[in-house]
């Protein structure tokens, strides 16, 4: 649909600046309300100024000279404006007067925006969030140099046939030697990466519509993996005879009673452990990822692995709860004891806290509102995952019933007649 917009140029003399008996000459333009000025680099007496018509009153040389450069001067404006409608350019009385005086407004670049966030956010993102947004960049450089042949590219020629083009360069492009091509959901997430950036420009003004607005992520949804209460009890139970995979092991079992992830374990200090109003011992923390409260009361097994490290050189060096290493590492070291102890799945860190939700919780019959409470979950629907996955699970438990039983001879008992 074409844009209409109300265009006006007035000429006026600013009669508040008068010097040496003459005001200054501008010219008002106007687009949509909005107005400009315009120096015209001249002036004039006022009372021979015709307010009603914008031009010098009489016929004398002096008069007649002014009037044309005037008339010239609405002339190049009224250009002006009708060449930033061809170009279908955001018109705006600003944009009008850049173009009018030879300093057009600078168009923001997709690179330069993107730029700007990474450079101002990296304060209150996490360092894990940043080299996200980091390589997001990356893959756009990919794109426009190799797609395009271009190192950046202006915001507004963002439009719907480029993302998905972007999604399709980044789902089939290796962008290191050991990295595979990014599956639907990392690709998904490097889109949502590069449309909150957008989104800054578009509250900025810096842009006029948004590309993302024909637009629809689309998610793969995957089972979220745990340990069933036997692979838990086989993982507790193991004897490990290496010191390193013992304190892995333990931390990951704490994770498995508390639902903790790694940066929130790995804060947790003495004064974190207080009497709750049962007068049992809870851990009162805030949940890193979302600033929310969580509050779990502490089960006895969680409870002895806090008093096995209470005298731990580390934890008194650095004021911890527990000695914790970096995530990979614990990733790497559980890899290890999933082997030793014979355990098919990916055993990661994060996996203790899906434990929590199902095996240990959601599984015994806990409420499904006090679960996502000590997740420290901001909305109920997130804790619902865990719920569909122990609805699959009694599904999966009741097609192993009904093999057994399938064959079997069904005794009818008969009902004797009254």
């Amino acid at each position: 649909m074409k844009s209409i917009h109300t265009f006006s140029i007035l000429f006026w003399i600013n009669r508040a600046k008068v010097k040496d008996g003459k005001a200054p000459i501008y010219a008002r333009v106007t687009v949509d309300g909005k107005r400009a000025e315009i120096s015209l680099k001249r002036t004039i007496e006022p009372e021979s100024w015709n307010p009603e018509k914008g031009q010098a009153r009489g016929s004398k040389e002096e008069s007649r000279t002014l009037n044309a450069y005037i008339e010239q001067t609405r002339n190049q404006i009224f250009d002006c404006y009708q060449e930033i409608q061809k170009q279908k350019k955001l018109i705006t009385a600003e944009s009008v007067k850049a173009k009018y005086i030879g300093l057009e407004e600078r168009e923001h670049t997709l690179i330069s925006i993107f730029e700007h966030h990474n450079d101002n956010m990296h304060k209150s993102l996490e360092p894990g969030t940043t080299k996200n947004y980091f390589t997001t960049m990356i893959y756009i450089k990919l794109f426009l140099k190799e797609m395009m042949n271009t190192s950046d590219i202006y915001l507004s020629q963002l439009n719907y046939k480029w993302l998905l083009d972007f999604e399709c360069f980044v789902k089939e492009r290796h962008p290191f030697e050991h990295r595979r091509p990014c599956g639907q959901n990392t690709a998904m997430k490097h889109i949502e990466r590069l449309r909150k950036v957008v989104g800054i420009a578009i509250k900025n003004e810096w842009l006029d519509r948004d590309p993302f607005m024909k637009f629809t992520p689309v998610y793969e949804r995957f089972t979220r993996q745990f340990l069933t209460s036997e692979e838990l009890a086989t993982i507790e139970s193991k004897k490990f005879k290496v010191e390193r995979l013992q304190y892995v092991r333990d931390i990951f079992i704490f994770c498995c009673y508390t639902g903790l992830a790694y940066c929130d374990v790995l804060a947790l200090n003495p004064e974190n452990i207080s009497i709750g109003i049962d007068g049992e011992y809870w851990i009162n923390t805030y949940r890193k990822k979302t600033d929310t409260s969580v509050k779990v009361p502490l089960l006895a097994k969680p409870l002895s692995i806090i008093e096995k490290y209470k005298d731990h050189p580390w934890c008194s060096n650095e004021n911890r709860l527990l000695p914790i290493t970096t995530n990979s590492r614990l990733n790497a070291y559980l890899k290890e004891i999933a082997d030793l102890c014979e355990i098919k799945k990916n055993l990661t860190f994060h996996m203790a806290r899906h434990t929590f939700a199902t095996t240990v919780t959601l599984t015994n019959g806990v409420p499904i509102e006090t679960v996502s409470s000590m997740l420290g979950h901001t909305n109920i629907k997130t804790t619902q995952i865990y719920a569909k996955v122990i609805q699959r699970k009694v599904s999966e438990d009741m097609k192993l019933l009904r093999d057994k039983l399938e064959g079997q001879p069904v005794k009818v008992k008969k009902i004797k007649q009254q």
